[in-house]
Order: structure tokens, then C-alpha cells, then sequence
């Protein structure tokens, strides 16, 4: 009887049952089965890490600014000021340059308020010491009003306390010092002294805020170094 060939029942390795056909066990390739440590790139592939987006940006990159976006129209603003934002209204607390619609509310709430006294004097007295004294008494309740209040009420009369406005020193934004609210207060009321004439300087007055740029100040805003802002 002849010996059956290797691999057929028998082991033709007797050393090493579990290989019956005496192959030679082959080296695993690199990466099938045989964990090569946290990270095995293939050969040639370098790693890029990801870019971190919430890192702060890198030195020499600029960044984007933040915040209110600056207005060409209104290129010197002081730096206290809050430029005005085309995306909504200003952030609580801040303080923007007042509207012409808004200081125009304020005064005409204040003449209404002084029309009752204005009108009685303007009888009484125009009836006796005629037209020029008349003008002379109006300017005189227009520059104790306006200096009073502006003096003791926070830089506001009652017309700028309704529409949030308040008057402040261009050069910081704080308090204008007393000799300043006084000069502010007599070259806008005190014109009026002049008969006629000072009823065309008090319109003339008013109304140069609408060309001032940027701060939108009166003739009366650049004597007392104010300006007047609006607040939220």
C-alpha cells in the first residue's frame, strides 16, 4: 500500500498540526489587523489639522471689526458718542446725536408749558409800556427758563426730559460747566430783546441745525461748547 500525498488525512507537518500543507506563515501588512498606534497614516500622506474657529485670529491677520458699523456721514463723531446703526435701535444706555424732529418736540413742548405766563405778561405789559418792553420780557422769561432748568434739572428742561434728550459738553460728554449752560441759554434767548430782529436771529438759530455737520449744533450749541444728545 501506498503512503497517501501530504495534505490528504495526514499532516505533512508533524511539528505543526494547524498548518497541514507546510506553508510558510506570511507577515501581516502594516495596518490590516495589527494596531500600529493611535494614528498610522499611509506612507507620503502628511496630516493637516483642522483649522480651530474659535481660536482668536493669528497675529497679522486683521480683524473684523465689531460693533456699530462706522457712518460716512457722520466721520467725526465724538468718542463718547454712539454713531447711529442702520440695524435697530442703539443698545440701552447708549447715547446718540439728537434728531431735529426730536429737538423741535422738545422746544414747542416748552412753549406750550411758558405760553400761559408768556401771553398774561404780553397783555400787561404792552397795553402800558408798549411793544419794545414786550419783546424785552419775553426774552427775559425765555433766558430764566431755559438756564433754571438747564442748570438744576440735569442739563434738561421738561421738553427734553419728555423726548429723552439732555445737553452735554461736546469736548467729553459730561456735565458743561455753569458759565457754559448760561451762555448757551442767553444767545438762544436773549436775541429776542431785539424787536423783530430777534425773532428773525431766534428762526435763523433753530433751524441751523439741520446744515451743522456733524454734531447738528445751534448758533446757542457752539457758544456754550454743547451739544445735544439723545439717550436710550
Amino acid at each position: 500500500m501506498t503512503n497517501p500525498p501530504p495534505g490528504y488525512g495526514y499532516p505533512s507537518d508533524p511539528q505543526n498540526p494547524q498548518n497541514p500543507y507546510g506553508q510558510q506563515p506570511s507577515s501581516p501588512q502594516p495596518g490590516y489587523g495589527v494596531p500600529q498606534g493611535p494614528y498610522d497614516p499611509q506612507p507620503g500622506y502628511t496630516h493637516q489639522p483642522q483649522p480651530d474657529y474659535a481660536a482668536p485670529p493669528q497675529p497679522g491677520y486683521p480683524q473684523q471689526p465689531t460693533g456699530y458699523a462706522p457712518n460716512p456721514a457722520y466721520p467725526q463723531l465724538p468718542y463718547w458718542m454712539t454713531p447711529p446703526s442702520p440695524y435697530g435701535p442703539p443698545q440701552p444706555g447708549s447715547r446718540t446725536l439728537a434728531s431735529a424732529a426730536d429737538r423741535f418736540l422738545a422746544r414747542l413742548i416748552d412753549a406750550v408749558i411758558l405760553a400761559i405766563p408768556v401771553v398774561i405778561l404780553q397783555v400787561a405789559v404792552s397795553a402800558t409800556l408798549g411793544i419794545w418792553v414786550t419783546a424785552l420780557v419775553d426774552a427775559a422769561i425765555y433766558f430764566g427758563y431755559e438756564a433754571l432748568m438747564l442748570l438744576t434739572q440735569g442739563q434738561q428742561s421738561v421738553g427734553k426730559k419728555a423726548m429723552k434728550l439732555r445737553v452735554v459738553a461736546v469736548a467729553d460728554g459730561g456735565r458743561p460747566t455753569d458759565n457754559q449752560l448760561v451762555s448757551r441759554a442767553a444767545v438762544f434767548a436773549l436775541p429776542q430783546a431785539v424787536y423783530c430782529l430777534g425773532s428773525l436771529f431766534f428762526l435763523i438759530n433753530v433751524l441751523s441745525l439741520t446744515w451743522d455737520k456733524p454734531l447738528q449744533q445751534c448758533f446757542h450749541d457752539k457758544a456754550g461748547k454743547t451739544v445735544v444728545v439723545k439717550e436710550y
